[in-house]
C-alpha cells in the first residue's frame, strides 16, 4: 500500500513537470501577447468631433466646448494645423483625384480668354416720339423683331399736332400777306420729324389729320420694347431700341496679370461652341482703363463683323491672343479645375503626405492661361501633387473641421481683421476703459443666463458710451462707437434671452475692433471666440479672465471657445 502511494505521488510530481514544460511557454507567450494588445489599446488616440485639432490619449471632455471626445482615426495625429487628412471612402464617394505639378512649355505665348457676345452699342439706335400724344396702334410687337429704316412703327394720337395743323391751314391763307408766319408754321412742323410731302398734304386738303405716324430711321433688330398700345408717351420718350447686329462685341476678362500682353490693334481668334470648327477673325478695340476691384479683372473688347447673324448676343466664346511678351522658358502648369478663385487669391489644395490622403491649402500666383491649362509663378514646386478633381469637396471638408479654407479664415487673418487701425485720442481711451467694466458684467450676466441683469448692464454701458465725447472722431471709429451703442440699447430694451444674445455678436464686432487699438488698459484683456456661436460663423468677446466662460450658450456649452489674443 505505502509503495502505491509512493507510485502515484512520483507520477503527478513527473505529470506536472511535464505540463510545466510544455505549456509554460506558451503560457508566457500568451501573456506577452496580452501585453502587446493593452499596450495597442493604451495607444487609442481621442478627439473632439467639433475641434478636430484636439487630440488626447484618454477619452474624457473637450477642453474648448466641453463635449464628450471620441476614438480618433488611427494615424489621425500629428497632422499640422491646417492639414486635413480624409478617408479612403469619402475619397473615392467624392471622385477627388491629384496629379503631380510638373513644368510644360506654353505653345507660342498664346493667351486664352473666356468672354461673351454683346450688341455693338455704337450700332444702337432709339427710336423715340417727337411729340407728346398716345400711342394708337405699335407696329413691334416683340424683342428681336427686323426693322427696315423707312418701316412704320407706331401711329400716335397728338392733341398738339392737331393745333400746329389748323395754325397751317390759316397759315397758307396769309401766306402772300404773312410769309413769315406762314413758313414760321411749317418750320415747326419740321422738327415735329413731318416730311415735306406730309406738310404739303395737310396744306393741299385742308383737313386735320388726328393721328400720325412714326418711322424707323435706322435698320436693325429690336433690342428693347420701351412702350406699348395705348400708353401716353412725352417728346423724346423712347418707343423701341434697334441695334444692327451686322457688327458685334466680344468682350473678355483679362487677369490682371495679363494687362501688359494686350494693345489696341491685335488681332484675336474667336471660337464658340456654336460653331466648333470656325475661327472668327477679330481686333482689340478697347481696353478698359478701369480694374474691377472684386474680380481683378479688366475689360477686353474687340470688334466682329456679323454681316451672316452667326455670332448672337450672349453666346460664350473664348479667344486666343498671342502675348507682346516673349516667352520661350518652360513654366509650372496646373489645370483650371485645381484652382479655387476668391477674387482675390488663387488657392489650390497640395498633398502633403505622399502615402496617405492629407491636403492643405495652398495659395498660389497665376500667370497666362492657355484654355484649361494656368501657368502658375509661385506657390508650388515642379514635383508637387495637388488636387485637381474634387478640389472644392476637400474644402468644404476643410471647413466642416475647422481648418483653414477658401471660406475660413485663419486666426491670425481673423486678428489682421479686427485689428483695424484707428487713431484713438487719450481723453477717448481713458472714457472708453471707463465703459468696460459694465461690459464685462453685462458679458457675465449673459454666461449666468439672467436676462434681467444683461438688459441693465447694457443700458449702464451705453449710457457710459454715450457720455464719450465725439468731437474729432475719424469716420471709421465713429462708424464702430454709433454702432456699439445701437447694440447696447437694443440689448437693454429686449427681455429675451436669445435675442439679447445675437445682438451681442454685432456690439463684440465693433467694440472689440476699438479695443484692439487700446494702448493702455487697466487689467489684461483676453479676445475670445467661440466657432459655434454665429450660426457656426463664429463670434468673439472680451475678457479680463483667460478661462472661457462662454456668453453666447451659458451652461449648455460653458467652455466652448479659445483665447485667439491679448491686451495688456
Amino acid at each position: 500500500m505505502n509503495k502505491n502511494i509512493i507510485y502515484i505521488a512520483i507520477a503527478v510530481v513527473v505529470g506536472l513537470l511535464g505540463g510545466w514544460l510544455i505549456f509554460g511557454g506558451s503560457s508566457e507567450e500568451s501573456m506577452t501577447d496580452n501585453h502587446d494588445h493593452s499596450a495597442e489599446a493604451q495607444g487609442q488616440m481621442w478627439t473632439c468631433s467639433m475641434h478636430p485639432q484636439i487630440i488626447q490619449p484618454e477619452p474624457g471632455d473637450c477642453p474648448i466646448c466641453g463635449m464628450d471626445l471620441i476614438p480618433a482615426e488611427s494615424g489621425a495625429d500629428g497632422l499640422a494645423m491646417n492639414e486635413i487628412k480624409m478617408t479612403k471612402n469619402a475619397m473615392a464617394l467624392a471622385d477627388i483625384q491629384t496629379s503631380i505639378v510638373g513644368n510644360a512649355a506654353v505653345d507660342e505665348n498664346m493667351i486664352s480668354l473666356s468672354g461673351k457676345i454683346k450688341m455693338n452699342e455704337e450700332e444702337n439706335a432709339v427710336q423715340a416720339s417727337y411729340f407728346d400724344g398716345r400711342i394708337e396702334r405699335l407696329n413691334v410687337n416683340f424683342e428681336g423683331q427686323e426693322v427696315r429704316k423707312g418701316q412704320l412703327l407706331a401711329t400716335i394720337y397728338a392733341p398738339n399736332l392737331i393745333a400746329a395743323q389748323q395754325e397751317l391751314i390759316t397759315a397758307a391763307s396769309l401766306k402772300e400777306s404773312q410769309p413769315l408766319l406762314y413758313k414760321a408754321v411749317r418750320n415747326k412742323l419740321k422738327l415735329w420729324k413731318l416730311s415735306e410731302a406730309q406738310i404739303n398734304s395737310i396744306e393741299e386738303s385742308g383737313k386735320v389729320k388726328e393721328n400720325f405716324p412714326i418711322y424707323a430711321t435706322v435698320s436693325g433688330t429690336v433690342s428693347d420694347k420701351m412702350a406699348a398700345e395705348g400708353d401716353y408717351v412725352k417728346q423724346g420718350q423712347p418707343i423701341v431700341k434697334v441695334s444692327n447686329l451686322n457688327s458685334v462685341w466680344a468682350e473678355f476678362d483679362a487677369y490682371e496679370n495679363q494687362i501688359s500682353e494686350f494693345k489696341k490693334g491685335q488681332k484675336i481668334l474667336v471660337t464658340t461652341n456654336a460653331y466648333p470648327n470656325k475661327e472668327f477673325d477679330a481686333t482689340i478695340s478697347f481696353i478698359d482703363p478701369v480694374l474691377n476691384t472684386q474680380t481683378r479683372t479688366v475689360t477686353v473688347r474687340a470688334n466682329l463683323k456679323n454681316n451672316d447673324g452667326m455670332l448672337k448676343p450672349g453666346m460664350f466664346v473664348t479667344g486666343k491672343i498671342e502675348g507682346t511678351t516673349a516667352n520661350t522658358e518652360s513654366n509650372l502648369t496646373i489645370p483650371a479645375s485645381a484652382v479655387m478663385w476668391t477674387g482675390e487669391r488663387s488657392l489650390v489644395y497640395i498633398k502633403t503626405n505622399p502615402s496617405e490622403p492629407v491636403f492643405e491649402m495652398q495659395e498660389v500666383t497665376l500667370g497666362n492661361r492657355n484654355g484649361d491649362i494656368f501657368t502658375v509663378t509661385s506657390g508650388l514646386e515642379n514635383g508637387d501633387e495637388i488636387v485637381t478633381n474634387g478640389t472644392f469637396t476637400v474644402d468644404a471638408a476643410a471647413q466642416l473641421q475647422g481648418k483653414k479654407s477658401m471660406m475660413n479664415q485663419s486666426a491670425e487673418e481673423e486678428k489682421e481683421m479686427m485689428a483695424m487701425e484707428m487713431s484713438l485720442s487719450t481723453s477717448f481711451q481713458e472714457q472708453f476703459v471707463k465703459a468696460l467694466p459694465s461690459y464685462l458684467e453685462l458679458k457675465d450676466a449673459l454666461v449666468a443666463g439672467d436676462a434681467e441683469k444683461v438688459s441693465a448692464f447694457a443700458k449702464a454701458t451705453s449710457e457710459k458710451m454715450k457720455a464719450i465725447t465725439q468731437t474729432d472722431l475719424d469716420k471709421i471709429l465713429k462708424s464702430h462707437l454709433s454702432k456699439s451703442i445701437e447694440m447696447l440699447d437694443a440689448i437693454a430694451d429686449n427681455s429675451d434671452l436669445e435675442n439679447q444674445r445675437s445682438h451681442f455678436v454685432f456690439l463684440n464686432e465693433n467694440l472689440v475692433a476699438i479695443a484692439m487699438n487700446l494702448e493702455v488698459v487697466d487689467d489684461t484683456l483676453y479676445v475670445q471666440k467661440c466657432p459655434m456661436a454665429n450660426n457656426n460663423k463664429g463670434a468673439v468677446w472680451l475678457s479680463t479672465k483667460e478661462e472661457i466662460r462662454n456668453p453666447y450658450y451659458g451652461d449648455a456649452m460653458l467652455t466652448c471657445g479659445s483665447v485667439i489674443d491679448s491686451l495688456k
